[in-house]
């Protein structure tokens, strides 16, 4: 906790040099489809608290959860967990120029992580430039993951195990949006630190692009020595929904060394979807993502190193009472239900031609309670299966869970 207030005292400190912050161009509400607003602006659409003449405002969330799991009947009994605490600080240094930075706390993982922190130079609405440590848009999960806004106390698995969750890297880039009446246009394109081997040489003895996110090294330096691209376009209606289509790729592995060529050179490429809406009547939010992999694995790697991964997941939430409860005005609460599938290694077996197994699905029914709209208690069951690389019959999980998130 002293690195944490240490990083916190310092980054205050440092922004004290910068113009007075216009709170205006911070303070907002999570998103939903009602207003004019895409994923992308997510990274800015949260609660934020201007103190006095400070240069800066804070805000930042929590996560905590109790769970009771067990597989095949084999459980470790009840469970606590704070899952994790995040702190926003953000400044207007002056008109047209904004810093944001994310600051993440998570026990479990025993490190402080900084996930964002970029400075925005606002050109024109359809041309701006951003630097710094930056949220790949790949997806709409990585730029838009608070956990408030979620009604459930896990985070989509594809995104989180198969896509790095959270995945922020060093680099520049541009994004712009543009308005005509009903319709909203936006686009990123980054140029960024890469992956690295760990893809495939990792202790999950699978293909995992999340591995890369234990080397601390990426943010100074590129493995193969070239960019990792990404780029994202989504398009929005007025009372339909946003859809986006985002690529991330490059090459990942370390190929040559002081000038000589040492291997061939292994791309990845990374093609996500994703879609949200609101049912105008019964104001029924849908939002869903899915995302496809390829990876160059070497020959000489087995076969359950996947060079093929897809997965994803479509999360309903149904408000049934919206009003006044236990002296909470415009209290909701909410039946959701989340649908799950991950296939870490699409293919067939060279030798036998029977389909590779290594595969999960997941459903999980839940109910949330929002006493306000920043702050969420959530409830749900999870039942899962998971088959082996082998296809045997699968495990089976059943989890209940009850969680409580805030912004603050």
């Amino acid at each position: 906790m002293k690195k944490l207030f240490t990083l916190i005292i310092s980054i205050g400190i440092g922004q004290m040099a910068f113009a007075q912050i216009d709170p205006k161009l911070l303070r907002a509400k999570p998103s939903d489809t009602a207003k004019n607003s895409l994923n992308m602006d997510a990274v800015y659409e949260r609660p934020f608290i201007a103190v006095g003449k400070l240069p800066v405002s804070v805000g930042g969330y929590m996560e905590a959860n109790w769970q009771y799991q067990g597989t095949d009947g084999i459980s470790e009994g009840q469970q606590f967990q704070f899952r994790r605490m995040t702190l926003f600080v953000a400044s207007t240094i002056s008109k047209r120029i904004k810093f944001l930075s994310e600051i993440e706390f998570e026990p479990a993982e025993k490190e402080i992580a900084v996930e964002f922190a970029a400075l925005d130079l606002e050109l024109h609405p359809l041309l701006n430039l951003r630097g710094g440590m930056i949220l790949n848009p790949i997806g709409a999960f990585n730029q838009n993951h608070d956990g408030p806004k979620w009604e459930f106390t896990d985070r989509p698995i594809a995104m989180t195990q198969m896509l790095p969750t959270t995945w922020s890297s060093a680099g520049f880039g541009i994004y712009g949006k543009n308005y005509s009446g009903d319709w909203m246009l936006g686009y990123e394109l980054y140029a960024t630190s890469s992956f690295d081997d760990s893809i495939i040489a990792n202790h999950e003895n699978r293909t995992s692009l999340a591995a890369s996110k234990r080397n601390p090294e990426r943010f100074e330096e590129i493995a193969s020595g070239q960019p990792l691209l990404t780029g994202k376009v989504a398009v929005r209606r007025n009372n339909i929904g946003e859809l986006g289509l985002s690529y991330m790729g490059g090459v990942y592995n370390k190929w040559q060394s002081d000038g000589i060529v040492i291997d061939d050179k292994r791309r990845l490429n990374v093609f996500a979807i994703d879609f949200n809406t609101t049912l105008p009547k019964l104001k029924t939010f849908i939002t869903a993502e899915w995302a496809w992999i390829k990876v160059d694995v070497p020959d000489t790697y087995s076969q359950q190193f996947g060079s093929r991964q897809m997965g994803g997941h479509i999360d309903i939430v149904q408000p049934v009472i919206k009003r006044t409860i236990l002296g909470w005005q415009h209290s909701v609460v909410s039946l959701a239900c989340r649908v799950e599938y991950v296939d870490w290694n699409v293919g067939k077996f060279r030798e036998t031609g029977g389909n590779i197994g290594d595969e999960l699905f997941s459903v999980m029914p839940g109910i949330s309670f929002r006493p306000r709209q920043q702050t969420v208690l959530r409830f749900s069951y999870r039942k899962q299966w998971q088959k082996d690389i082998l296809g045997n019959p699968p495990a089976r999980t059943g989890a209940v869970q009850f969680g409580v998130s805030t912004y603050f």
